[in-house]
């Protein structure tokens, strides 16, 4: 039965590949980004074999440590647990639940993550090959530590999953989850600084062996050490830690199957909202139904949350004060960029779009004016506070200039990507914590290429703006403000036209992708 289960992942995956080049594009770009960094694992470990003792336990203690953490945390917040094979489609199949646990957790490593935590966790004995059982410990520990990370990510977002699908709490969650992400400097900083004043590394290390996300990881240093009693705790800790996440996870499966997450909350109708508000033009339709996407969907509402926090991290980053005049168009980067899977956060529901019939323009333009009045107004707000802050008034032109052409240039590049992807996303009332196959891949790929012809046509308002701030040059500053709003104008008519003549060409045919996605 396990192999059975393995084979159908294969399977899907395989077919999920003949669906769309999309997908074959990012498995690759995964695949080649997964043997990076397996290389440079491999490459650590058998350098670690000449370091000394104590600081190569430390080390990969430390390391072992993080990997475990972020098996566990990352998909609460980010990417999700894979729900290729969705366990509540075999409930008719009365399969034994030591089956399903067995081959879900098997299967779950069949990834580029998990390929790569897997093959460099059994390959850490490297690092002990001058003490062949300390290489053996390590090869213990790293099965051990391999199980802790499949089972317990599988095990934290089964029992997590009720709480965080109701609607209140998934969209506070869905707003804060950013920020640990965004602070990840300031807190390694934090953390490096803390790890300093206890003793350095070995203090640090010395805790996180006795955790349940270190003890696999510090086997081999205890028997290097000749701590055979330190290595038996270690041991018990690492099996207790994987019996229970088992326990845990076997318990919340059997409630998911008889119970599945829901979005929960009741819908109270409050008036016509802002279809009330707004022209009753097929534009303004449009526009109101983004606007209460903004103001009701947590997938929106991420991009607004990171705009009050950009200045304050990049202040936290720039005690000098000049690095925080970056964030006026980071932010409008992002709020411009927000829309870029718009079609795709849509759904099936799209298919209102092409039975009105809505004009592929009028689509682009109703988007687009709900973000960009967003996006101007919280740029202008986040650069007029940090110039203030900065003390450098003789920037504010230039800096509005990059921002005005930075949010018009990334709205017109948003408006062409999501009208010619889309790729499976959660859909409201779904387990928050699965991701649909096949996401990745075209997500990724369009991300990065629309990320890269942002930038390409961003550029010129964005040399003349430092360029004015670093001179402190006002005229310079002056005609970053005129080009960025000429060049950027350019840009979201351009793109708009283009995304919106695909939307009436393609429309029909996006809208089958995406039903083929449910």
């Amino acid at each position: 039965m396990v192999a059975h289960l393995v084979r159908l992942k294969l399977t899907l995956l395989r077919n999920g590949l003949r669906r769309s080049p999309w997908q074959v594009v990012g498995v690759l770009l995964g695949a080649l980004y997964g043997l990076s960094v397996l290389g440079l694992a491999l490459a650590g470990l058998v350098g670690l074999g000449f370091v000394e003792m104590p600081l190569r336990g430390d080390l990969l203690v430390l390391v072992g440590s993080l990997v475990v953490l972020g098996w566990w945390l990352i998909p609460l917040v980010a990417f999700g647990v894979d729900a290729t094979l969705d366990p509540r489609r075999f409930v008719t199949f009365g399969l034994p639940r030591r089956y399903l646990v067995v081959g879900l957790a098997v299967s779950g490593l069949i990834g580029v993550p998990g390929l790569v935590t897997a093959l460099s966790a059994l390959a850490t004995p490297l690092s002990w090959w001058r003490e062949p059982a300390a290489a053996v410990a390590a090869l213990v520990g790293g099965v051990l530590g391999v199980l802790t990370c499949t089972v317990g990510a599988r095990a934290t977002t089964t029992v997590l999953a009720p709480v965080i699908g109701r609607r209140r709490v998934r969209e506070v969650v869905a707003a804060l989850a950013i920020l640990p992400f965004i602070f990840l400097g300031p807190i390694l900083d934090l953390v490096a600084d803390g790890v300093g004043s206890v003793g350095g590394l070995g203090a640090a290390a010395g805790v996180l062996s006795w955790s349940p996300v270190g003890a696999p990881w510090a086997l081999a240093p205890a028997v290097a050490a000749g701590d055979w009693a330190g290595a038996g705790l270690r041991l018990l800790i690492a099996v207790a830690t994987i019996v229970l996440a088992v326990r845990a996870w076997s318990w919340a499966l059997d409630r998911t199957l008889a119970e599945p997450v829901t979005a929960g909350g009741e819908s109270r109708a409050r008036g016509l909202g802002w279809f009330g508000r707004l022209p009753a033009t097929p534009t303004g339709a449009v526009a109101a139904r983004a606007a209460t996407y903004w103001v009701r969907d947590p997938r929106y509402a991420i991009a607004v949350a990171v705009v009050p926090v950009l200045p304050l991290i990049l202040a936290f980053m720039s005690p000098d004060g000049g690095g925080v005049l970056v964030a006026g168009p980071a932010a409008a980067f992002v709020l411009g960029w927000s829309i870029s899977a718009d079609v795709a956060y849509d759904g099936t529901a799209f298919w209102t779009h092409l039975a009105a019939p809505v004009r592929g323009a009028a689509d682009r333009w109703g988007r687009v004016v709900v973000a960009g009045v967003l996006g101007l107004v919280g740029s202008v707000v986040v650069v007029v506070g940090t110039v203030w802050y900065a003390d450098r008034w003789d920037a504010l032109p230039a800096l509005l200039g990059a921002s005005v052409g930075l949010l018009l240039a990334a709205l017109g590049c948003s408006s062409v990507v999501s009208a010619s992807v889309v790729y499976p996303v959660q859909q409201p009332g779904e387990n928050p914590f699965g991701t649909k196959q096949g996401s990745s891949a075209a997500a990724f790929t369009s991300q990065m290429v629309g990320f890269a012809v942002t930038g390409a046509l961003g550029a010129p308002t964005a040399i003349l703006a430092v360029l004015a701030v670093v001179r402190e040059d006002a005229l310079l500053g002056w005609l970053a403000l005129v080009v960025g709003a000429v060049l950027g104008t350019v840009v979201l008519v351009a793109g708009v036209r283009v995304g919106g003549s695909m939307l009436d060409r393609r429309g029909p045919e996006l809208l089958q992708r995406m039903r083929s996605f449910t």
